[in-house]
């Protein structure tokens, strides 16, 4: 890949993902995948001004081998250093950079309750932590290419050009065109006129329809805001979690849905992926799953805790968005839900609520909004979705029609 290009997308994560200023602490969590990029956003970081870059190797077959040999019990450890290390952040707020590069079938093999058991014990001892930082540092995900992962998006390709190809699509769809910054501070304006024009719709329920089976609908919280694109911590500092991102999202209210909705994509989740699957919901809860692939997975995903059977986030993007665009399927949520309206199972996001990033756990519970070690994303966009809102005054309007906004 042309390094000017590759530069161009390191300045990108380091000025928009991260958007880093002077005096601030960097840390980078990646795969052993495309050092010679790494490097390029590390040297980024310190052009925009961060006093220290932390990199974090992490390596999908040592993750594999020690599910294989290790025993539950000690999967589910987190040593004292670790637990220091969230303290750590929680003080210091580093801005955080993921670079996913995962094999979408990393863990295939592995027993399902293993992966299940000890995720969720290590999840309970630091989710804690991740409360205690929520809407007060800055964050984003990011990709690069890794040869598993691009081997399986463009199977008809091999090595280095199969890796050549997912860096072209990653790039395409991250706007990096010679003016990327440029690019997405324009995307952001725009996400930013969809974002006022729900709240000022002031939306009491969205119904869902599609030809696939889809029929469901949602209840939202009073007052409640929409995120997308650019976002700011509670102290004014602006970052784009999601590059690529198409989305506009919110959080509903727990425990308030009904219906059932049908995946347009398969979801890859704990390094396996779950496929042909539909997900109904009664009383606001999961009540059943199907699946063709990985059902008893995707059972154990809903039953992780209490609110894994519960929304977190309903999300709306254009069918005609440039990923769904692209023709391609990328086994990797980060893009896989920039091409469709996707749900999510599991946390919700407090900062969207007034004051919600000063809020507790428990005062975020209190207003509504639901919980869980889990926040897992699947897509449910289709070309023909509609999607109707209700407002809290009873009047109606279309949001998507054909798939794509009508508003």
């Amino acid at each position: 890949m042309n390094k000017i290009r590759l530069k161009e997308y390191a300045e990108l994560l380091a000025k928009m993902g991260v958007s880093v200023l002077p005096g601030e602490e960097v840390w980078i969590n990646t795969q052993l995948d495309q050092i010679e990029f790494v490097r390029m956003v590390v040297e980024e970081c310190y052009k925009a001004g961060a006093k220290h870059v932390k990199v974090n190797f992490h390596d999908n077959k040592i993750s594999k081998l020690n599910y294989q040999y290790e025993t539950v019990r000690e999967l589910s450890k987190v040593p004292s250093y670790k637990i220091a290390e969230q303290k750590y952040m929680v003080k210091n707020l580093p801005s955080v950079l993921h670079l996913v590069s995962d094999d979408p079938d990393a863990f295939k093999g592995i027993k399902q309750s293993v992966l299940s058991r000890s995720t969720l014990a290590i999840r309970k001892k630091i989710k804690p932590y991740r409360n205690m930082m929520d809407g007060r540092y800055k964050w984003c995900i990011a990709a690069v290419p890794s040869v598993a992962w691009a081997e399986r998006v463009f199977p008809n390709l091999k090595g280095e050009e199969a890796v050549e190809a997912l860096w072209e699509a990653i790039l395409t769809t991250s706007r990096v065109d010679g003016k990327a910054v440029e690019n997405w501070e324009n995307h952001n304006k725009n996400l930013k006129k969809y974002r006022q024009k729900l709240e000022e719709l002031d939306l009491q329920y969205l119904e869902y329809k599609s030809s696939n089976g889809t029929n469901f609908k949602v209840e939202l919280l009073k007052g409640i805001h929409w995120g997308g694109g650019a976002e700011y911590t509670d102290d004014n500092r602006i970052f784009n979690p999601n590059i690529p991102s198409e989305e506009v999202f919110t959080s509903p209210r727990a425990g308030s849905c009904e219906g059932i909705v049908y995946a347009s994509k398969p979801l890859s989740y704990n390094g396996q992926l779950i496929d042909g699957f539909s997900v109904r919901f009664k009383n606001g809860r999961v009540c059943e799953v199907k699946a063709k692939k990985n059902q008893k997975l995707l059972e154990q995903m809903v039953e992780m805790d209490e609110g894994a059977s519960k929304l977190g986030e309903v999300a709306l993007v254009p069918y005609d968005s440039p990923i769904q665009k692209s023709g391609l399927l990328f086994y990797e949520t980060l893009f896989d839900e920039n091409a469709a309206c996707h749900l999510a199972l599991g946390a919700a996001f407090k900062e969207l609520l007034p004051n919600g990033a000063s809020m507790t756990t428990e005062e975020s519970i209190k207003a509504g909004l639901n919980d869980s070690m889990i926040h897992v994303d699947f897509m449910i966009g289709t070309k023909d979705l509609e999607i109707v809102g209700t407002s809290f005054d009873g009047k109606k309007t279309v949001i998507f029609k054909e798939g794509n906004w009508a508003i």
